[in-house]
């Protein structure tokens, strides 16, 4: 019953998957491998991403104001050479719920947006938060209009707006720069 022939076809049953696991583990590793190339895989790592700290002159973080003066003087940089072609293309991200033909689609119609009152669209059913924010920020000046693109959850707070947000200012002054040529 167990002769020589049976013991090596167990034996082999057992060692082949182990060395086809050991193979792939190899060919795997060589594939993707993260870290330095030395030997045995000490040193540095690759760093995936850094988180920018902004430190004022007494090495203390700044002041939510100094971030919001500095980001205001970076939009009104960058709103000063903003191009309104490349604002169009930033607009395709609105395009889902916004119109800029004077019909309302799920948010309401931008043309003439810049200047407009807020919350003020005839017609459409602005949320409450939205209401509320008209009485704080009656206007959508270009900077308000900034300030709310940048995080609408933010910005205003209960909102029903999902939009994340455009966090890179010359996205956000190239799409207003845009939106105001649309009177």
């Amino acid at each position: 019953m167990f002769n020589t022939m049976t013991i090596t076809k167990a034996a082999g049953a057992i060692i082949a998957p182990l060395l086809f696991l050991l193979l792939v583990a190899w060919g795997a590793s060589g594939l993707y491998h993260v870290g330095s190339s030395e030997h045995g895989g000490e040193g540095e790592h690759a760093q995936a991403y850094t988180v920018a700290v902004t430190e004022s002159a007494g090495g203390d973080k700044a002041s939510a104001g100094d971030d919001a003066a500095a980001e205001a003087a970076a939009f009104d940089a960058a709103y000063a050479s903003a191009d309104a072609a490349a604002g169009e293309k930033v607009f395709g991200k609105c395009k889902a719920c916004h119109k800029i033909d004077g019909s309302n689609g799920t948010g309401p119609h931008l043309d003439g947006v810049v200047g407009r009152a807020v919350a003020s669209v005839a017609g459409f059913n602005y949320d409450d938060a939205m209401k509320k924010h008209a009485d704080e920020a009656p206007d959508w000046t270009p900077e308000a209009l900034s300030h709310f693109l940048n995080n609408p959850k933010k910005a205003v707070p209960g909102t029903k707006m999902s939009f994340a947000g455009l966090p890179k200012v010359e996205d956000r002054a190239n799409l207003i720069k845009y939106l105001s040529t649309l009177q």
